[in-house]
C-alpha cells in the first residue's frame, strides 16, 4: 500500500504510563457488521494482519494533538494513539470521527471527559451548562484568574471547560504579555499570581494548550512566569540558563529547520518537566501524563527524522573518524551520539531495533574503537557509554564484530582489548569507569546470553576467540604481581597452571620462577616441604571448579592442576586450618556435584597418595563414585556387545547359506561381507545350529517371497531332484525390466547392494527334506573352517 498519508503508528498506554509501540500499519475507517457501526481499522503494513479494530462510540472524547496524533480511552486504564506519517492523513481520519459523532471538524476534543458522578453532580448545577466566564485578562485580576485556575483542578470537567476557554479566547498570549509588563514593573506580587496561573494552566494536561505554550513565541515567557515561585525568597535563572550555558551545538549543520526547531522546543520542555516543575504530589501525579507524551512523541519524531537522514549521519562518522578532526570537534561529536543514543531508549523494541542496525551499519563499533582510546576522559567516559547502549542492544552484534576485527588487526589493537585495558587503567579513585566497563565485559564473555544455531556455536567460536587473543591482556596485572617475566599470550594454559603453582612453591623463589608445563620435582605429590600458600589461587579454582563448566574442567585436566592443590593438602600434614578445611571442601564438592570428569581424573592419578586420609569420607567417596560410574559404563558396553552378538548371528546365518549354495554351484549372489575370524567360530556355529533347529518347527509349505531395497526379488523353491531325495536348491533372480540388462542366472549383473543390505538373504526355509542332509553339514569337518574362514 503505497498512500503514506494514512501510514500510522498504533500506541498504547500501559501502566507505567508509557506508550508501547504496537506496529506501523495503514488505517481506515469503515462500517463493521459485527460492530454494528462505522470503525477505525490498522493492517499491518509487514503482512496485513489487524493491529486495530476500534468502533468510534458517539460518546467516546477523541482527542486531537499535534496535528499528527488522535487519541482516545476505550476502557478505564486503556488510552490508544494513533500516530500519522502525514498531516492530511490525520485531518481525514478526524473528520470521520467528527462526523459519526456530529461534531465539527475544527474541535480538538470531541467529548467532555467526566466520569458519571461528576456528570450527575454538575448537571443539577445552571452555571457548567456554559463555558467558564474567564475574567479580563487585566493586571489587577491576576489574584481573581489564579484562583479560578486552582479552584478547578480538583474537577475533571471544570478542568476540560476551562482548557476550552482558555483555548478560544487565545488567554494564554494575553497573560503572557501582563508577565512583561510585570517583569518591567517588578511586580512582584503579579509575579507570584502568574507563577500559580502557568503552573495550574500546564495541570490541566491539554495538549491543545502545550502546542501554544512550547511554541518558540511563547515558551521563554512560559518559563520566566515559572521562575517566580512564592515560595522562594529570590526567582531562579531558568531562562538564563537556557539561553546563555546551555548553548545548542550543530556537530553537523542541520538543514532541516522543522528538525532544528523540534530538537530545541524537546530539550526545553524536558527542562520544564524534570528542573522547574516541583515534584508532583499523589494527587497531582496523574496531572503531567499528556506533558510526558508530548516528550515522548517528539523524541520518537526526532530520532526517525534523524535516522532516515543518512547523508547527515555518515558525515557525522566521518568527522569522528577522521585523524584531522580536532579533539573540540571529536568531543562534540561524541556527545551529541551520546544524546542520540539516550533519546533511542525511549523507544519501542522494533524501532530501537532498527536504529542501532542503521548505527552498526554506518560503522560505530569502528568509531568507538578510536575515540575509547583518547586520553581526554571525557570523550572516554561519553564513548563508554556509547557502547553500553550497543552491548545491552545485541552482545552478539559486539561479539561478532571483534571476531572478524582480528582477522585483519594485531591484538593491541582490538576493541575488547581496549576496553580491557581502560578497565585496568582507570585513574578514578572510586573505580567508577572500571566497574561499567567490568559489567560490559561480563556481559560479553557471559555464556548465558550466546546464541547457538545449528550452523555454529557462539559460545565456544567467542570463548576460543577470547582466550586467545584476550585473556593474555586481561590476565596481565595478576601475572606482573608474581612475575617479573613478562607475559605472553600464548602460553595461557601455562600461566594458569603457573598461578596454581603457588600453592606449593616458597614465596622467597616467587620472583624468579617461571612458567613451566610440568611441575618440579621439589613439588612431587607427597613432598613434606612447607610451603607458603597462595589463598587467591584456591578461591580461584573453587569458583571455577563451581561453575560445573567441562570446558574449565578440561584446562584444569589438561594441565595437572591438581596437583599442587593436593601437594598443599599433605604438606599441610594433620593441621586442621582454613587451608585444610578450603581443600576439603573443593574436593566434597565434586564428589556432592558428581563431576563425573573430575572424579575420574582425581581418583586415577592421586587416590595412592590420598587414600590414607580417613577423618573425612570425601576421597574414598570419590573412589565409590568413580567405581561406580565404571561399572555403570561396563554394563552397557555389555548390552552393546550383546546386540552386535545378536546382529552377528544373522550375518553368519546368511553366510552360511551363502557358501553352501556356492559349494553346491547354486549361488546366484556373491557374498560382500568378510565371515568372523576362525577363533569365534564354535560359539557362533553353536547359536547358529541352535537357531536353525528352532526354524525347523515352522511353517514347511510356501516359501515367502522377499523384496531386497535395491529392487531384486529371489524366489527360492525345491527342484524336481530335492523329491527324489536329492540335496539340491534352486534360487531365481526376477529382475525388472528397467534394469535388467543380461541373463538373470548371471551373478556379475547383480549389485553388490543386495547382499549388503542386512537380511536381505535372511527367512530362508528348511523343509523335512535336508533334515538328513543338515545332520551332516554339522558334522562335516570341510564346512566349519569355511565358515569361519
Amino acid at each position: 500500500m503505497s498512500d503514506t498519508r494514512r501510514r500510522v503508528k498504533v500506541y498504547t498506554l500501559n501502566e507505567d504510563r508509557q506508550w508501547d509501540d504496537r506496529g506501523t500499519g495503514h488505517v481506515s475507517s469503515t462500517y463493521v457488521e459485527e460492530l454494528k457501526g462505522m470503525s477505525l481499522l490498522v493492517r499491518a503494513e509487514s503482512d496485513g494482519s489487524l493491529l486495530l479494530e476500534s468502533k468510534i462510540n458517539p460518546n467516546t472524547a477523541y482527542q486531537k494533538q499535534q496535528d499528527t496524533l488522535i487519541v482516545w480511552s476505550e476502557a478505564e486504564n486503556y488510552d490508544l494513539a494513533l500516530s500519522f506519517q502525514e498531516k492530511a492523513g490525520c485531518d481525514e481520519i478526524w473528520e470521520k470521527i467528527c462526523q459519526v459523532q456530529g461534531k465539527d471538524p475544527s474541535v480538538e476534543v470531541t467529548q467532555d471527559l467526566i466520569d458519571e458522578s461528576e456528570e450527575e453532580r454538575f448537571e443539577e448545577m445552571p452555571e457548567t451548562s456554559h463555558l467558564i466566564d474567564l475574567p479580563t485578562c487585566e493586571l489587577n485580576k491576576l489574584e481573581e484568574i489564579a484562583d479560578l485556575v486552582t479552584s478547578v483542578l480538583s474537577s475533571p470537567i471544570r478542568r476540560e471547560k476551562l482548557a476550552l476557554a482558555l483555548e478560544n479566547e487565545g488567554y494564554i498570549k494575553k497573560l503572557l504579555q501582563l508577565f512583561q509588563a510585570c517583569e518591567n514593573l517588578e511586580n512582584t506580587e503579579g509575579l507570584h499570581h502568574l507563577y500559580e496561573i502557568i503552573r495550574g494552566i500546564l495541570f490541566l494536561n491539554k495538549a491543545t494548550l502545550f502546542e501554544v505554550m512550547f511554541s518558540d513565541e511563547c515558551i521563554m515567557d512560559v518559563v520566566g512566569c515559572l521562575e517566580y515561585d512564592p515560595a522562594l525568597a529570590q526567582p531562579k535563572r531558568h531562562r538564563e540558563f537556557l539561553t546563555k550555558t546551555a548553548k545548542f551545538k550543530e556537530v553537523i549543520p542541520i538543514t532541516d529547520s522543522e528538525l532544528r526547531q523540534k530538537i530545541h522546543q524537546t530539550y526545553r520542555v524536558q527542562y520544564i518537566q524534570d528542573i522547574i516543575l516541583p515534584t508532583p504530589s499523589v494527587f497531582e501525579e496523574n496531572f503531567l501524563s499528556t506533558l510526558t507524551s508530548f516528550i515522548f512523541f517528539n523524541k520518537v519524531e526526532i530520532v526517525s527524522m534523524l535516522q532516515e537522514d543518512e547523508k547527515f549521519l555518515s558525515e557525522v562518522f566521518a568527522q569522528l573518524t577522521d585523524e584531522a578532526t580536532d579533539d573540540d570537534k571529536r568531543r562534540e561529536l561524541v556527545n551529541f551520539f551520546k544524546e542520540f543514543c539516550a533519546f533511542s531508549q525511549t523507544l519501542q523494541p522494533q524501532n530501537r531495533d532498527a536504529f542501532f542496525k542503521t548505527l552498526a551499519k554506518l560503522g560505530i563499533l569502528p568509531a568507538l574503537e578510536i575515540v575509547m582510546g583518547m586520553d581526554d576522559l571525557q570523550v572516554r567516559s561519553a564513548a563508554t557509554d556509547i557502547f553500553s547502549y550497543l552491548v545491552e542492544f545485541s552482545p552478539s552484534m559486539v561479539r561478532e564484530f571483534v571476531m572478524q576485527e582480528a582477522q585483519q588487526s594485531d591484538d593491541d589493537i582490538l576493541l575488547i582489548n581496549v576496553v580491557i585495558e581502560q578497565m585496568i587503567c582507570d585513574t578514578d579513585p572510586e573505580l567508577g569507569g572500571a566497574v561499567q566497563l567490568m559489567g560490559l565485559l561480563r556481559t560479553l564473555i557471559d555464556p548465558e546470553n550466546m546464541l547457538a544455531t545449528t550452523n555454529k556455536t557462539e559460545k565456544s567460536e567467542f570463548l576460543n576467540f577470547f582466550y586467545n587473543h584476550c585473556m593474555h591482556v586481561l590476565t596481565a596485572p595478576l601475572l606482573t604481581n608474581t612475575s617479573e617475566d613478562k607475559c605472553e599470550k600464548d602460553f595461557f594454559l601455562k600461566h594458569y597452571r603457573y598461578s596454581w603453582s603457588f600453592i606449593c612453591t616458597p614465596s622467597h623463589s616467587h620472583s624468579h620462577s617461571t612458567p613451566s608445563s610440568s611441575i618440579s620435582q621439589d613439588n612431587i605429590v607427597g613432598s613434606n616441604k612447607n610451603n607458603t600458600i597462595c589463598p587467591g589461587a584456591l578461591r580461584f579454582m573453587r569458583r571455577i571448579i563451581g561453575l560445573k563448566d567441562e570446558f574449565y574442567n578440561r584446562y584444569i585436566t589438561k594441565g595437572n592442576l591438581f596437583e599442587p592443590v593436593i601437594n598443599a593438602l599433605l604438606d599441610n600434614g594433620t593441621r586442621y586450618n582454613l587451608l585444610n578445611s578450603a581443600v576439603i571442601e573443593l574436593f566434597e564438592f565434586i564428589r556432592v556435584e558428581d563431576i563425573k570428569s573430575l572424579t575420574a581424573h582425581i581418583v586415577e592419578n592421586f587416590y595412592k597418595a590420598l587414600e590414607s586420609i580417613e577423618y573425612v569420607q570425601t576421597f574414598k567417596g570419590l573412589k565409590t563414585k568413580y567405581e561406580q560410574e565404571k561399572d555403570r559404563q561396563n554394563q552397557k558396553l555389555n548390552s552393546n556387545r550383546f546386540r552386535r552378538d545378536a546382529k552377528a548371528l544373522e550375518e553368519d546365518e546368511e553366510m552360511w547359506f551363502n557358501e553352501d549354495e556356492e559349494e553346491e554351484g547354486k549361488a546366484v549372489v556373491a557374498p560382500v561381507e568378510k565371515p568372523k575370524p576362525e577363533d569365534d567360530f564354535p560359539d557362533n556355529y553353536e547359536k547358529f545350529m541352535e537357531t536353525k533347529k528352532a526354524k525347523e518347527s515352522e511353517d514347511k509349505e510356501n516359501l515367502p517371497k522377499r523384496t531386497s531395497p535395491g529392487g531384486f526379488k529371489f524366489t527360492f523353491s525345491h527342484s524336481a531332484s530335492a523329491a527324489n531325495g536329492t540335496n539340491s536348491k534352486s534360487v531365481v533372480a526376477q529382475i525388472p525390466p528397467a534394469t535388467s540388462n543380461g541373463s538373470s542366472s548371471k551373478t556379475t549383473n547383480l549389485p553388490t547392494s543386495v547382499t549388503a543390505t542386512k537380511g536381505s538373504l535372511v527367512g530362508l526355509v528348511d523343509y523335512p527334506d535336508d533334515e538328513e542332509e543338515d545332520e551332516e553339514e554339522e558334522s562335516s569337518p570341510r564346512k566349519r573352517p569355511r565358515l569361519g574362514s
